[in-house]
């Protein structure tokens, strides 16, 4: 705009320069004062608009933030921003991948004292785990009893020698019983720290997803000190020093849509889009673990239709003759069932959600 204005000023003198010509020519004595005061006008109209330009990038500067500082920042931390749209809103959260042997599980206990049906199956189990115990008590009891009753017998046929030997031959076998016992024990502590893998762990607290509509406010909760399950990871307390709204920025690949998948899925096999449900299946299965939704975990397990549908997507997506064959795969399966299993996991989803601003 500064130039333009300065144009638009400095127009007028060119069109007046035949006259100033004439006057020279009549009058050469006549005086140029006004000419000095004429080119300082547009100097110091050039000035004012030259610093609101500079102020304006200033602030520019100043919001920008350099993506690849965003995403070392995240990277140390090994924690992401994540973004999911769901029917009730957006909203913003965190994730992170962690072995299993390092996690806690989240607490569900609220979710099932209001689950009937998972209160009673909750009992079951403690029920069989006591009678299991109890059961093991009396074999435990009647060994004993029968070890007591056979040297009673022996002392009174038998020499002292003999009683000794055999009493000897009882503690050798409890010895090996035990060694036994511990060597499962050790045993079983290998295989379970074998089979540790890397699992996702999200912002959650009991049993419920902590979604935030604002960066603001999930920053806010992030320096509030309140107790929530990614508290346990080992990054947690820098993050909470050094985060600010401006990083609360997630990638394209971490921003889901829930919300659209059941709608594209009802337009049939030509509207279906192959990213978006897709990146709703990682998600969902990522969240189902970390939210303790067993039902949902099925859903999406392999052999069923919800998982033969997103094998058939990812090879559509691979293209080649392996997409050829995927899409015949997708004909088979229908839109109908597709649809309604997905309107199923996104409203069990929806419901261990806990929107907090």
């Amino acid at each position: 705009m500064a130039r333009q204005s300065n144009r638009s000023k400095a127009k007028p003198p060119s069109q007046d320069e035949p006259a100033a010509e004439v006057e020279e020519t009549t009058a050469g004595d006549a005086p140029e004062a006004p000419e000095p005061a004429a080119t300082d006008e547009p100097v110091e109209a050039v000035d004012e608009p030259v610093e609101a330009n500079e102020a304006d990038d200033t602030d520019e500067t100043d919001d920008d933030v350099d993506p690849a500082d965003q995403r070392t920042f995240w990277d140390e931390l090994r924690i992401d921003p994540i973004e999911i749209a769901l029917p009730s809103g957006t909203g913003f959260t965190l994730r992170a991948y962690r072995l299993s042997n390092e996690l806690t599980p989240t607490d569900t206990s609220d979710r099932e004292d209001d689950d009937p049906f998972a209160a009673r199956a909750r009992q079951d189990e403690e029920d069989e785990d006591a009678d299991l115990f109890t059961d093991e008590e009396l074999a435990e009891q009647a060994e004993a009893a029968g070890r007591e009753e056979r040297r009673k017998a022996r002392s009174g046929d038998a020499d002292e020698d003999d009683d000794e030997a055999e009493d000897t031959a009882d503690e050798a076998e409890e010895e090996t019983a035990e060694a036994d016992t511990e060597d499962e024990a050790a045993e079983e502590e290998e295989e379970e720290e074998e089979e540790a893998e890397e699992v996702p762990v999200f912002l959650t607290h009991r049993g419920k997803l902590l979604l935030f509509r604002s960066a603001e406010g999930l920053v806010s909760f992030i320096r509030s000190g309140a107790p929530h399950d990614l508290a346990q990871v080992d990054s947690w307390a820098t993050l909470a020093e050094r985060v600010e709204p401006v990083n609360i920025a997630p990638l394209d690949e971490d921003s889901y849509e829930l919300d659209l998948v059941v709608e594209n899925l009802r337009g049939g096999h030509d509207s279906w889009d192959p990213p978006l449900i897709i990146e709703a299946g990682e998600v969902a299965r990522d969240l189902s673990y970390a939210l303790r939704l067993p039902s949902v975990l099925d859903m999406l397990s392999p052999g069923n239709s919800l998982d033969d549908l997103d094998e058939a997507l990812r090879g559509v997506v691979n293209g080649g003759i392996s997409g050829f064959m995927a899409r015949r795969r997708l004909r088979k399966i229908g839109a109908q069932t597709a649809s309604l299993g997905w309107r199923t996991i996104i409203g069990k989803i929806s419901a261990a959600v806990d929107w907090r601003d």
